[in-house]
């Protein structure tokens, strides 16, 4: 239906020639883009629906006292199948830290929850197919739950922002949300507009550097400079995210118009990550609460650990 629809709009309506590297890019950002928006509505809208039962609060409550392979595998499940927003991170961490969650595991969280999520899942099967999907996400989750324990073993709270410690988040005085089915359906439309809000700018930009990527860099650059089996490919691809901001649906069409042109499965996964977990922007994000000690730690396990995936990868497909 999507390719049908870019065909119909770009081929046909403003005549363009296939073959051409215009037409081919036109015609991968129209689909990409109506394709992506489609799915983003509806996976966020029924999620929205089953995340309306959930609060940051009664996680909390969840967590505090597990053994710590528990709570680590709750933060990560949580991060996984819960995209919460940016402004929604720093006091979702403040209350972890002051539940006595340990860093380690509150990590865990943070490393999955913009790498991870249900909206990217389905939408990298619809684009990609469910292997690659798989990939990603199984690879995700272990980045998650390896690179928490990593922070922990360096004792990261005696980097947690002095103000974290004092703030005192009561639990007397919340509101008790509404579970009918009304009120999950109006949960669910905020979400949409909140999320596709936030996101949607990154998202378009993503597509459009996917289309100029499909249309107009030849297969023989790519294969002689990220299509090959030379190590630095993967370190390479980790530190190009760096500077990129977007989240895991965003990256998606860049990383389709890179496989479609011959890059390796890994370097491209590497690339997906990093611009999804460890991008400038969410750095300063976590600024807020953690300093400079423990941000360069976490940003040196992620790079570290992404980098091994990309290898990984790469030796194995």
């Amino acid at each position: 239906m999507f390719e049908i629809l870019a065909n119909m709009l770009v081929y046909q309506g403003m005549g363009l020639d296939p073959l051409s590297s215009t037409g081919a890019a036109l015609h991968f950002f129209v689909m990409d883009l109506a394709k992506i928006f489609a799915l983003l509505v509806i996976v966020i809208y029924l999620m929205g629906l089953l995340r309306a039962l959930l609060s940051p609060e009664r996680v909390r409550r969840f967590v505090r006292g597990r053994p710590d392979w528990q709570a680590r595998g709750f933060a990560v499940s949580l991060g996984a199948v819960t995209p919460f927003c940016s402004c929604s991170s720093v006091p979702l961490f403040i209350g972890f830290v002051e539940a006595g969650i340990p860093l380690g595991v509150t990590f865990s969280f943070l490393i999955a929850s913009p790498m991870i999520n249900e909206v990217a899942a389905v939408i990298l099967v619809g684009i990609l197919g469910w292997k690659l999907a798989a990939l990603y996400v199984t690879a995700g989750l272990l980045v998650a739950w390896f690179g928490g324990l990593a922070m922990q073993a360096f004792r990261p709270e005696r980097w947690v922002e002095d103000y974290v410690w004092k703030i005192h988040m009561g639990e007397a005085d919340l509101p008790e949300p509404d579970r009918s089915f009304a009120g999950r359906h109006r949960y669910a439309v905020a979400e949409v507009k909140e999320i596709v809000g936030r996101i949607w700018k990154w998202v378009v930009l993503g597509i459009g550097v996917g289309a100029l990527f499909h249309g107009f860099v030849p297969e023989q650059w790519v294969g002689e400079y990220l299509g090959g089996d030379d190590w630095y490919s993967v370190p390479a691809a980790v530190v190009l995210g760096i500077p990129l901001y977007s989240n895991a649906t965003g990256v998606i069409p860049v990383a389709e118009a890179m496989l479609t042109k011959g890059v390796a499965v890994g370097t491209t996964l590497a690339l997906m990550m990093s611009v999804a977990a460890l991008s400038l922007p969410e750095m300063l994000i976590l600024r807020k609460v953690i300093k400079w000690q423990a941000l360069a730690l976490f940003a040196a396990v992620l790079a570290v650990a992404f980098t091994l995936v990309g290898w990984g990868f790469n030796s194995f497909t």
